[in-house]
């Protein structure tokens, strides 16, 4: 499939893409909040400045987007069909980025809590699964 925007247009809307304060992460940060948990958000001193922290529990909340971060099993967590050549190796470092930051965290003592973004669907199971955060 062509792509239907010029380069300079595709730039454009892919630099618009946020990576703070996104919806599934707004979400999360509510439904937590709802349960009675307090956080901190985005702390530059740990390891990859992570979505949500619990320093109470020593717990840190990471809201990870299926595609981007290629949620193995998940409909959206394939790469693109065309232009693997940029794809595969970008995403590819985004999965390595996120297994040396929760290596990181791990070795200073905090339990990594992921929530994919297909997670948000089953409100239920995902309470459940925040939950655990006090245990």
């Amino acid at each position: 499939m062509v792509d239907v925007f010029t380069p300079e247009k595709r730039s454009d809307v892919m630099s618009r893409i946020k990576g703070r304060n996104t919806i599934p992460e707004l979400r999360v940060r509510s439904l937590l909040h709802s349960l009675g948990f307090r956080f901190r958000l985005h702390l530059p001193n740990l390891p990859g400045r992570p979505d949500i922290a619990l320093p109470k529990y020593k717990t840190v909340v990471m809201v990870h987007g299926c595609f981007w971060h290629q949620h193995q099993g998940c409909k959206d967590g394939r790469p693109p069909r065309s232009n693997n050549s940029f794809w595969v190796p970008k995403l590819e470092r985004n999965r390595a980025r996120d297994a040396s930051v929760t290596s990181s965290l791990k070795k200073l003592g905090f339990k990594v809590v992921v929530v994919w973004e297909c997670e948000l669907s089953r409100e239920r199971t995902l309470k459940r699964k925040l939950e655990r955060i006090r245990k």
